[in-house]
């Protein structure tokens, strides 16, 4: 599936992280990916992460994940929505739709998480932290849009769900089957199922705080920092007073912190594989069988085609005359063919059959190490 009726760059220099924005179903031709059995298949599995929100007269109800399957039979009749986070590591379909949205950087996308809500469902107004397309995939959902928050917005009292305590809609839609609305970050948001059998598609966007940078870029300088790197001061001058900390001592200790944080290459290659990593490292994309050059070049000589696995994260930074190719949190070093290649694989979905003749040696191997992997498959 493709949007055919939008225009990127307008979206991006008119609406992306400034205001909200309806998107009547802009689809060649919309289908919606998965069944809601599926989704609630998917919630049973241990290695998925799923919420069930059940809305009650006064209040509502957070149980989390994994659920038996009789659970969804006895849930009564209050509203009730079910939530499944990165479905696109799991179902090839819906991992498909980010396609769509490729005009953000790979690096941005986090995952697709999949609701479904009988009639009256939702989870309650809120706001969210990342910019986010909310994707009618079945049914209706009436979304109501109020105004910005931040870290004062008053919240209901509630062990697990945020919660808006005074909500005021300024605006509201009812979205159907392949419609779209894109919310940017902390804009307050509320969408409640219209009848049953609804199923709604949110594409999310990572965006790192400073503190979780911060946090993760100092525990990857931790765990390269031996323990005979000290401070030292040889030549220590006499000092009148013991208790001053003198300045030459703090400008040695504050260097010792800040030349490690400053190394611009190698926080490079650590967000690379940072931002790459999936939701869910624990799913395994590899083949049963590992692949070899031999075996991957005449696949593609009987017409097979190098596909990316949708739901693969794909990044690259370049350094000097290297590129950095970061899939799926594992970094590679590619230089001269392997780096085109790279490049060719990060901005499209596949390698079209006109590039054959670039699949050099040193293309070769990259290409088998990722088809290893999972990031990439021959298929016909």
């Amino acid at each position: 599936m493709h949007l055919t009726t939008f225009d990127p760059a307008a979206f991006l220099r008119d609406h992306w992280q400034q205001r909200p924005l309806l998107i009547r179903n802009p689809w060649d031709a919309w289908t919606n990916p998965l069944a809601a059995d599926d989704l609630a298949g998917l919630a049973c599995d241990d290695d998925i992460e799923s919420r069930l929100v059940i809305a009650k007269p006064k209040s509502r109800k957070l149980e989390h994940g994994p659920f038996d399957e009789k659970r969804f039979a006895k849930l009564g009749k209050h509203p009730w929505t079910l939530l499944v986070q990165a479905v696109d590591h799991a179902v090839p379909e819906v991992a498909a739709l980010l396609g769509a949205f490729r005009f953000i950087p790979n690096w941005r996308i986090d995952d697709v998480m999949v609701s479904y809500a009988t009639d009256g469902g939702g989870v309650g107004a809120h706001f969210d932290q990342y910019d986010v397309f909310l994707v009618q995939g079945a049914g209706q959902r009436r979304w109501q849009v109020g105004g910005l928050c931040d870290h004062a917005t008053e919240l209901l009292p509630h062990d697990d769900l945020r919660l808006l305590a005074d909500f005021e809609p300024v605006e509201e839609w009812l979205l159907d089957p392949g419609d779209i609305l894109y919310l940017p970050p902390r804009i307050a948001h509320n969408g409640i199922a219209v009848g049953d059998d609804c199923m709604t598609y949110s594409v999310g966007f990572r965006a790192p705080s400073r503190a979780e940078l911060i946090a993760g870029w100092s525990d990857h300088i931790l765990e390269t920092l031996g323990e005979d790197d000290r401070f030292a001061d040889p030549g220590l001058p006499f000092q009148p007073n013991p208790g001053e900390i003198a300045p030459e001592a703090i400008a040695r200790l504050h260097a010792m912190v800040t030349e490690a944080m400053h190394d611009r290459a190698a926080f490079a290659r650590w967000f690379g594989t940072y931002s790459s990593t999936p939701k869910n490292p624990d799913l395994d994309w590899s083949p049963e069988e590992p692949m070899t050059v031999e075996a991957l070049r005449e696949r593609l000589a009987a017409g097979a085609t190098l596909v990316r696995n949708p739901a693969s994260r794909f990044s690259f930074v370049r350094q000097d005359a290297t590129m950095l190719l970061f899939v799926d949190g594992e970094c590679f070093e590619c230089e001269g063919d392997a780096a085109g290649f790279a490049e060719r694989v990060c901005g499209t979905d596949g390698l079209d059959r006109d590039s054959r003749d670039t699949l050099t040696d040193a293309v070769m191997l990259l290409a088998v190490r990722l088809c290893n992997q999972g990031g990439l498959s021959a298929e016909r």
